[in-house]
């Protein structure tokens, strides 16, 4: 059933390049697989065929089957080095780094744990006989590289101490994306044990530096005396200032305190029974010594009893010189000369493709030149001389590039195309004037009927026609209608001018000439378009709001109608007026009345009750 299933899954079997010679592993696959084999593909179809597929199933925007490939090591890697037993014999050790078909990239570390002096070790490959069947000697020599260590034992001696150990030498090697070996780095590994009073010593020290380090940028001053707060009176007091816990939280604080009280209860009780269980002598302290300092002495024995050292790994680095067998690199003058080498090879490639540039470029020109002159629309647009001329030149060109011109240089070909495009390029200007005045004449139609119904619309904001909203002056209207008008009348003269000559005379209404009457015609307009958005109107002056008379000074002003005045009155003296700052000076007449008191308040005098 499982078979059947497999089957059905496979829909083609391709053999690739040597596999379509063996014919029995052809039969085997055509007996299993039950269809016959593709024998399309050879070796590079299929690997460009693999990559193809990868690709797709790396991207998001195909739905392929799952494509799972790996990198694999196909030959073992091994590290080879030397250690003394115990009889002070030397042995050689061998150890695995990467075995057959581990997948990589990949990082290993061997710990090398009875070395204390200077020592070195191979890496090379392993088991070369059941990888390659009897050919290795086709490989060549199995070391890949050499490591010499130093300064081991002065490590190690600089690391005596009776709280640390040696943990041994590490070395990491890696394994990259490209399966090329390399050593990382080799570091001795050493662990310490820190008890907690040189734990917390540490840390204070570190702390101290820390509050030093904030001090000098928050400012804040050592010598601060701290806030004093008011004794509490009693502990129902300080109780009372604590703010209790609302809801859950609440709750959950209080069942904590229970807990914690219920615990302490419990921790008493059980110190009790150890009292009476241990009898008098532990029950009375000795003579001459208190209780409490022995309770305390307890305490720090419980205490250091179960705490236990800190375990802290340090790492030295140890330096290491590594000899690669496989690949002598580059150094010094090999490096600058092959660097010198790539450079001069770079300037040949440059040099090679400016070349085949210009060379392209002059025949194409050539060609395109001799295939436009005998069109009617370029040929129209030059004189018999210019298209005899245009014809030879090219001719002998064609022939030089044929002929002598096949191995000139880049400079050559370049010389060769000004001279052509200096003979042809007058033409190809004179079609080109043709072909875009037009379009360049509809543009200027088009903004002359723009601007046109721009000053309909500014001649109704003018001082005379709209006092309101006096936008613009009559110059300003004057300046752009004789604008409109003389483009009009240049255009038309010009125009008239131009289809009066032939196609392939000098060209008397350029392209140039229309755009920079568009542009003049454009800043007029812009000019007024501007005013026209900064324009704001005249704000008229208000009047100012006349004052309101309150009742009092309603009253006030009666009374001064009804006094008679001093011109009136024959014989009577000018009265002088009081200035406003004068307040203690005013007379009763002048006195500020209240409008909430009562007439008899006001008076003195007992009369009607009257509120205001």
């Amino acid at each position: 059933m499982a078979n059947t299933q497999c089957r059905s899954r496979v829909y083609r079997c391709a053999l690739l390049k040597l596999e379509v010679r063996t014919c029995h592993n052809a039969d085997i696959l055509r007996t299993h697989i039950g269809q016959e084999l593709a024998k399309n593909l050879n070796a590079d179809e299929a690997a460009c065929m693999g990559a193809v597929y990868r690709a797709a199933d790396l991207a998001t925007g195909f739905k392929v089957k799952k494509f799972i490939t790996k990198d694999a090591v196909l030959f073992p890697i091994q590290v080879v080095f030397d250690r003394e037993g115990e009889s002070g014999a030397t042995r050689q050790v061998r150890r695995t780094l990467f075995g057959s078909m581990n997948s990589y990239p990949q990082k290993k570390v061997i710990t090398f744990n009875k070395h204390t002096d200077d020592f070195e070790f191979t890496v090379q490959y392993a088991e070369l006989d059941a990888v390659l069947k009897g050919d290795t000697e086709t490989l060549g020599s199995p070391d890949l590289a050499r490591v010499q260590l130093s300064e081991v034992a002065k490590r190690l001696k600089a690391s005596v101490a009776e709280n640390v150990e040696s943990k041994g030498i590490k070395a990491h090697f890696l394994l990259d994306d490209s399966g090329i070996f390399s050593l990382a780095n080799v570091e001795l590994v050493l662990e310490k044990t820190v008890t907690k009073e040189e734990e917390d010593e540490d840390e204070s020290t570190f702390q101290k530096i820390g509050n030093t380090i904030s001090k000098l940028f928050s400012g804040d001053s050592a010598d601060k005396p701290a806030e004093e707060k008011p004794p509490t009176e009693g502990g129902a007091e300080a109780k009372d200032e604590e703010e209790p816990a609302s809801g859950k939280e609440g709750k959950e604080s209080a069942e904590e305190e229970q807990q914690q009280q219920q615990q302490q209860e419990g921790k008493k009780q059980s110190g009790k029974d150890k009292e009476a269980d241990g009898g008098a002598k532990d029950a009375k302290p000795e003579a001459g010594e208190p209780a409490d300092k022995k309770a305390a002495d307890e305490g720090t024995e419980a205490k250091n009893a179960t705490v236990k050292p800190k375990i802290v790994t340090l790492k030295e680095p140890i330096p290491s010189k590594v000899e690669l067998a496989y690949v002598v690199p580059l150094d010094g003058e090999l490096f600058d000369a092959s660097a010198k080498r790539l450079s001069a090879l770079d300037q040949v490639d440059k040099a090679k493709q400016r070349r085949e540039t210009a060379l392209n470029a002059l025949e194409s020109y050539v060609i395109d030149a001799q295939v436009k002159l005998d069109e009617q629309e370029y040929a129209s647009c030059a004189t018999e001389t210019e298209i005899e001329a245009i014809r030879k030149r090219c001719g002998e060109i064609s022939e030089w590039l044929y002929e002598d011109g096949s191995d000139a240089d880049a400079e050559t070909y370049e010389t060769k195309l000004e001279e052509l495009r200096g003979v042809a390029n007058e033409v190809y200007a004179r079609h080109w004037e043709h072909q875009e005045r037009p379009i360049a004449l509809n543009a200027l139609k088009q903004m002359i009927n723009g601007s046109e119904g721009f000053l309909r619309s500014a001649r109704n904001l003018t001082k005379d026609t709209n006092p309101e909203k006096d936008v613009f002056t009559a110059v300003e209207i004057e300046t752009l209608e004789k604008a409109i008008r003389s483009t009009i009348e240049w255009r038309d003269t010009e125009v008239a001018e131009q289809e009066k000559l032939a196609r392939n005379a000098p060209v008397r209404l350029t392209v140039k000439d229309i755009t920079d009457r568009m542009g003049l015609l454009d800043r007029e307009v812009k000019y007024l378009v501007n005013k026209l958005k900064l324009w704001r109107p005249k704000v008229k002056p208000t009047p100012p709001p006349k004052p309101e008379k309150t009742t009092a000074g309603k009253k006030e002003g009666e009374q001064k109608e009804e006094a008679p005045s001093s011109e009136e009155l024959p014989g009577s003296e000018p009265v002088l007026e009081q200035t406003p700052e004068k307040d203690a000076d005013e007379t009763e007449e002048g006195a500020t009345i209240d409008p909430t008191a009562t007439q008899q308040d006001r008076t003195g005098e007992s009369g009607d009750h009257t509120e205001l």
